[in-house]
């Protein structure tokens, strides 16, 4: 029996008694990931990217962990939530225009203590101050530097639009420019390098492709981590007491935690290695969530037709973006339907042994958006499930 196969049993096992459509997580490969991205780290902070879990039972686990700190949340309500229930460091990735956010924020001190807002532009510290209604609390503020590299006097652009602050000028002047702003502290820097930490370098059946993108990262890496050492002097000539330098992500953890200047880095789709993970050099993780869907017909010879599966990932359409059956191995979709939005058929010999009501299991494409289709994980220990833990969409909360 192969190791796939051996999965398959356990969770066929532990959720035996559960009717699919459901959703697990391997709580064994999900500490093992744990560990992986602490050995990767090199013994700094890991600041745990919420989007790619959003499960509150998870994160606590997750932080409760030796070489793990904080939470990288990706909206402000979210923030504030997450604030609320206890967590006391949590970091906002991108910058909001929620109004009714920023004045809860900003008339709360252990709100204001434990929330740092992201910006890039001036102009949302006036949005903050408009939203304040007579709030008072000092806003910490994060800016966020432009990673992208920039070829061909910047005709060339490899990375994604975030911020426009690029230079080390740049991100000084915006610096000062909250220091001379009552009400604003500047206390940290964040430089998310996605097209290092989220781009697959070994595609599969894709050699050239794949060389390209190493070139691609080790340039990239190369002139990032020079011109961060150059942003964190000059924002730090102006913020001596600056608290944390935010880079990486789960593809270049080891990568970012060389740089001297960074002091903490971002992850989290590696605690779930979603499928568009499996196509690093850097790093080899194990599955750990996955959701299951039930056999509902056999339309004939090699088909089996399951219940649901158009679940989609985010960014720019392709294949790559569809949920993959992962067990049993060797069912494929079928090009001319892929994921259905209410039954999906797939594809392969094995379908000629699933019976009506067996389970294929999935892979998400991307991590914790798997948890946007379902209320709850069940946390699969060995072969059985020793807890079940509501989603952010099984506490009521749908932030995006």
């Amino acid at each position: 029996m192969t190791a796939r196969a051996a999965d398959r049993a356990r969770y066929d096992r532990a959720t035996a008694q559960l009717d699919a459509p459901v959703a697990i997580v391997d709580l064994d490969a999900f500490d093992a990931n744990a560990d992986d991205l602490v050995r990767r780290a090199g013994g700094k902070p890991i600041r745990v990217a919420s989007k790619s879990v959003r499960c509150r039972a998870l994160l606590e686990r997750v932080l409760a962990r030796e070489g793990f700190a904080g939470i990288m949340s990706f909206t402000l309500a979210e923030s504030l939530w997450l604030a609320r229930s206890g967590f006391d460091d949590v970091l906002l990735a991108y910058p909001s225009a929620d109004r009714a956010g920023y004045a809860e924020l900003t008339a709360d001190p252990k709100l204001a203590a434990a929330v740092t807002v992201m910006i890039d532009d001036p102009a949302q510290l006036d949005l903050i101050d408009a939203a304040r209604a007579g709030g008072s609390e000092v806003v910490r503020v994060c800016l966020e530097l432009d990673t992208a590299l920039k070829l061909l006097g910047g005709r060339v652009r490899i990375g994604a639009r975030r911020s426009p602050l690029h230079s080390p000028a740049q991100v000084a002047e915006v610096a000062r420019a909250v220091a001379r702003r009552p009400g604003f502290k500047v206390v940290g820097i964040m430089a998310y390098e996605g097209h290092v930490a989220g781009v697959g370098d070994a595609v599969a059946r894709r050699p050239l492709r794949s060389r390209a993108v190493r070139l691609m990262q080790a340039a990239a890496r190369r002139e990032l981590a020079e011109r961060r050492a150059a942003v964190v002097r000059a924002v730090r000539e102006v913020v001596p007491d600056l608290e944390f330098v935010n880079g990486g992500g789960t593809g270049s953890v080891q990568h970012t935690a060389a740089e001297d200047a960074v002091t903490e880095i971002a992850a989290g789709s590696g605690l779930y290695v979603p499928r568009l993970f499996d196509n690093y050099t850097s790093f080899t993780g194990r599955p750990a969530a996955l959701f299951a869907l039930p056999v509902v017909r056999r339309p004939g010879v090699g088909v089996v037709t399951v219940l649901g599966g158009g679940y989609p990932a985010s960014g720019a359409p392709g294949a790559d973006r569809l949920p993959v059956p992962y067990l049993p191995e060797g069912l494929r979709h079928d090009p001319q339907e892929g994921a259905g939005e209410v039954q999906t058929p797939l594809l392969g010999p094995v379908a000629d042994d699933l019976l009506i009501g067996d389970k294929v299991w999935f892979r998400h494409a991307k991590a914790g958006e798997l948890c946007e289709r379902f209320d709850t994980l069940h946390l699969v220990e060995g072969d059985a499930v020793t807890a079940t833990v509501p989603t952010y969409r099984g506490e009521g909360h749908t932030f995006l």
